[in-house]
């Protein structure tokens, strides 16, 4: 079984009529248990691998998502490209919800999680002063464009342990860094897609302002616009399947070169 670009997401986003052909794979991992079965058919002429960040039914705390055995099992289908959905609350007025975001930048304020394949006795000092594909990054700014879809270009992406939301100082202090957004799954997704010289692109879409703003943040709020989000995120990803080009010319194919010690 093989895929030709996997995409990490809530279950809102997978739709079964979505692939054709689909069959869930349950996938062997040095690092554990992925998140959950993967399911793998045909979109646009492409070979999809669709697997649900917190499971099926979002019983894993950011937290505890096994983010190495998520992006080493979709290595081991032969992907190369990876779509990765997210909700995120926002830090500027301009971001406002229902937004989509292309983020470009991240900063890390997770403390519990481990972000490297390479544990020991192997040590990767890996590079993402540029986190995304800048590939991917210009084909969902496009496709955004072309659909005239509310969006962002570029955003930094506060990553926070959670599960709990931001205190209004810390909010605060986000806003005061220049940050865009605040979540909780970016990292260290994005950093061992870097390691697996996966391509990877977020998709992040705003449901709320942060506690930064008087109206205090709650999940029903988020979930009532995560549902109005699914249909436009679902609209980009789909369009953007059959322009995302099998061979690469980015340097995410090369990443471990001369990072390994």
């Amino acid at each position: 079984m093989q895929a030709d670009i996997g995409i990490i997401g809530g279950t809102g986003v997978y739709d079964p009529q979505l692939l054709k052909n689909a069959e869930e794979i349950k996938v062997h991992t040095p690092y554990g248990s992925p998140s959950d079965l993967i399911t793998v058919g045909e979109l646009k002429g492409k070979k999809i691998a669709f697997i649900s960040r917190h499971g099926k039914k979002h019983t894993i705390r950011p937290t505890d998502i096994n983010s190495r055995a998520n992006i080493y099992a979709l290595k081991q289908l032969g992907v190369q490209h990876v779509l990765a959905p997210s909700t995120v609350g926002s830090l500027k007025e301009e971001f406002k919800p229902g937004d989509v975001v292309l983020i470009d930048q991240f900063i890390d304020r997770t403390t519990r999680r481990e972000q490297s394949f390479y544990s020991g006795p192997q040590v990767c000092h890996i590079t993402v002063a540029e986190p995304m594909c800048p590939n991917l990054r210009k084909i969902l700014i496009r496709i955004a464009e072309d659909l005239n879809i509310r969006h962002h270009k570029t955003g930094t992406y506060t990553c926070i342990e959670g599960p709990r939301f931001s205190t209004k100082a810390e909010s605060k202090l986000f806003r005061n860094w220049g940050a865009d957004v605040v979540g909780m799954t970016l990292v260290p997704e994005c950093v061992l897609a870097r390691e697996a010289e996966i391509c990877y692109a977020s998709i992040a879409t705003v449901t709320d302002y942060d506690v930064w703003k008087e109206h205090p943040v709650n999940t029903g709020d988020i979930v009532k616009t995560m549902k109005e989000n699914v249909e436009k995120v679902k609209e980009l990803i789909t369009e953007a399947i059959p322009k995302i080009p099998r061979e690469r010319t980015c340097e995410c194919a090369t990443a471990l070169e001369n990072a390994l010690i």
